[in-house]
């Protein structure tokens, strides 16, 4: 950007400052007066990746400072390497509808292994149980005064009354514990297929105090034998309200709002989730697996197992899918705000790095195995402030701050108060006036007329339609009025006075003014150019016979009647007749054509004969006489062709047709039955009828 006070021409706008350093320089602005601030990646906590127990630190740097020129990308490096035995927090969700009933009695047993086989890969484990049936309500759950309190399938079985979501057990490190509480749950029942899952899942996600997350590896166990209820689900039972994201749980660890908020749709799950760190094992039954697998692709960091019909493979399963989870790198951007295009490329260590993605992405990545990704961070417009937003591997609580900020102003350090380049009427600073409340203008030099008149409104008034060019881009605006340059004039510089027709290589021909494009021509001139003159003088001969009396006098030029004078009209004027010169053979030496008279006589005195012609001798005009025949000719041959081409074609349409007459004689039609068809008419006999 210029600072050079004097830089801009007047009318100029302020926006004609800010332009490449060499194309200023250009324009004549010396390099001292150019404000070209660098963009800049400045790291405020960059600690070393580590893997001890007080402190584990996976990703780095901690916290930046980014400042950006707006269209101008700015990159920095984000290094991530899990850290080898960090804490897991697992949380088993179980589907309690009566079709899980011997899948409960497994898993009462599976406690300690699920410990066991978790401690196998880090130091400290914690478990926790909850479990869920679907709203309570029809057509979920019958309604029936018995079926609510027994809604097993038989009444020689017992069934706890169906509920949303119960929280049983918060995370413990204590298997004996979670042995015992899950030994306590009786199975439920419900009427459909679909079970209230996602009402469940949100609650285990959002109750962070209740379930007792910590800052640790968080994984969500979710087993069901069948497939969701979702968003919109909820209008068959008349709940309508949108589901609020919100924990619900009262003191007995009931979700209690099951009846009041719809089921959460399968994005706002996602995000939950992903805002809380929580990595998602779906392990359900063979059935079900190509759903949650279609479930599985909309949420980031979750996994599918197929689990057997009594849960027996849930240990091996959740072992498998906690190593799938674990080897799989996801690096996203959170609260990003608007005017931010953000884009990454991955560095995983075998080979080439990725192309530029909306989030980074590394597989098969090994506990203590480092990673790396480039981020791109652009700015499409000005900032109004100062930004924040997260950069964080998903499932994982360790993220990178991002303060970004864009250089749109000019700090020069030269303001000055009540400037007189800005008529006392401003401040000015970086050599642009910032006018006191009232005033208007690139120097100050305009008075605000009312609230609304801003400098948009003042340039509305230079503008000849909407859409249209400062005045016309033939002038400047100044205070809302059109100063035009050159030869351009008007209220909104659209009359260019020298835009009109030339002839004879002269504006209007020399013989008028050019006005706003159009010739206004003088006297005794007319035409789009004033090409035309009025007079007649061209066109009299000496005898002041206009045109001879054989044309019309057309912008003082004679335009002959008769074809046969107007070719020889630039030899003669006048509109003349020509007459052939008669040769006598018999007497070449006194011969002699007399025109224009009634009887003509020649005399011949060499030979004293004499001939006498008693009739006018006619002009000949021979170029008539030339064309005459050509096109004759070429008419008789033109109608020649015409007429053999129509003969021809009038015995070949005759021969054809002789041909289909005698080909339809021959033609034999022969009647058979289509084996398609099938008679609209069904005759059915009744075998228990007897005639008498």
């Amino acid at each position: 950007m210029s600072m050079f006070q004097d830089f801009l021409k007047s009318g100029e706008s302020n926006e004609r400052r800010c332009d490449t350093p060499e194309a200023l320089e250009k324009r004549r602005c010396s390099e001292k007066n150019i404000f070209n601030p660098e963009p800049s990646v400045d790291p405020l906590k960059d600690a070393e990746l580590q893997n001890k127990k007080e402190n584990v630190v996976q990703l780095r740097p901690q916290n930046l400072n980014l400042k950006l020129r707006v269209g101008v990308p700015e990159t920095f490096t984000v290094t991530f390497k899990r850290a080898e035995g960090y804490p897991i927090d697992l949380y088993y969700l179980m589907d309690l509808s009566y079709s899980m009933q011997d899948d409960l009695e497994k898993i009462k047993t599976l406690g300690q292994e699920i410990l066991n086989t978790l401690m196998r890969v880090t130091n400290k484990v914690r478990i926790g149980f909850g479990c869920f049936v679907d709203k309570v309500g029809m057509p979920y759950v019958s309604t029936v005064k018995a079926k609510l309190a027994n809604p097993c399938p038989s009444r020689l079985d017992t069934c706890q009354p169906a509920f949303s979501f119960r929280n049983v057990l918060r995370l413990t490190e204590d298997a004996r514990e979670f042995r015992e509480q899950v030994s306590k749950q009786i199975i439920s029942g419900n009427l459909d297929s679909p079970e209230g899952g996602f009402d469940a899942m949100m609650q285990v996600a959002v109750c962070q105090d209740e379930i007792g997350w910590g800052n640790v590896t968080r994984i969500l166990v979710y087993t069901s034998d069948d497939t969701f209820h979702m968003a919109g689900d909820g209008r068959l039972a008349g709940i309508y309200q949108p589901n609020d994201g919100k924990c619900h749980l009262n003191r007995y660890g009931l979700y209690d709002k099951g009846n009041e908020y719809d089921y959460p749709s399968v994005g706002h799950l996602s995000r939950v989730l992903s805002a809380n760190n929580i990595q998602l094992i779906f392990a359900v039954t063979e059935k079900s697996v190509p759903a949650y697998k279609a479930l599985s692709e909309l949420i980031p960091q979750s996994v599918v197992g197929e689990l057997k019909n009594d849960s027996s493979n849930v240990v091996q399963l959740i072992s498998e899918a906690y190593g799938n989870l674990s080897s799989t790198v996801l690096l996203e951007h959170l609260e990003a705000p608007q005017g931010l295009n953000i884009s990454f490329k991955s560095h995983c260590g075998n080979g080439e790095p990725s192309d530029w993605k909306k989030s980074g992405k590394c597989n098969n990545v090994k506990i203590e195995q480092q990673v790396s990704f480039t981020v791109s961070v652009t700015a499409s417009t000005c900032l109004s402030k100062k930004e924040l937003f997260f950069v964080k591997v998903q499932g994982i609580r360790d993220q990178l701050k991002v303060n970004v900020e864009t250089l749109c102003a000019c700090n020069c350090g030269d303001r000055e108060e009540g400037s007189p380049s800005c008529n006392g009427n401003g401040n000015l600073e970086c050599g642009v006036c910032s006018c006191n409340k009232g005033h208007l203008g690139q120097k100050c030099e305009c008075q605000r007329q009312g609230a609304r008149n801003t400098t948009l409104t003042m340039e509305a008034l230079c503008r000849r339609e909407k859409d249209s060019q400062l005045c016309s881009g033939q002038g400047i605006c100044e205070c809302g009025t059109c100063v035009c340059r050159g030869h351009f004039r008007g209220n909104f510089c659209e009359c260019d006075d020298s835009s009109c027709g030339r002839h004879n290589n002269k504006i209007c021909n020399g013989q008028g003014i050019c006005d706003c494009g159009t010739c206004k021509c003088h006297a005794n001139y007319i035409g789009p150019t004033c090409e035309c003159s009025t007079k007649t003088d061209k066109c009299t001969n000496k005898d002041n016979v206009l045109c001879n009396n054989h044309g019309d006098c057309e912008c003082n030029r004679c335009k002959c009647h008769l074809k046969r004078l107007a070719i020889f009209q630039l030899v003669f004027p006048f509109c003349v007749s020509l007459c052939l010169r008669v040769h006598l053979e018999a007497f070449t030496d006194c011969s002699k054509c007399v025109c224009g008279l009634s009887n003509a006589q020649h005399m011949c005195s060499s030979n004293t004969l004499t001939r006498t012609f008693t009739h006018p001798i006619g002009a000949i005009d021979m170029t008539a006489l030339v064309l005459g025949s050509s096109v004759s000719g070429v008419v008789l041959i033109g109608i020649a062709i015409i007429i053999i081409y129509r003969v021809l074609l009038e015995v070949y349409d005759r021969r054809e047709y002789r041909r289909f007459l005698l080909e339809q004689q021959n033609v034999q039609w022969k009647e058979n039955q289509n084996p398609l068809f099938k008679d609209a008419t069904t005759t059915v006999f009744n075998p228990l009828h007897s005639e008498y």
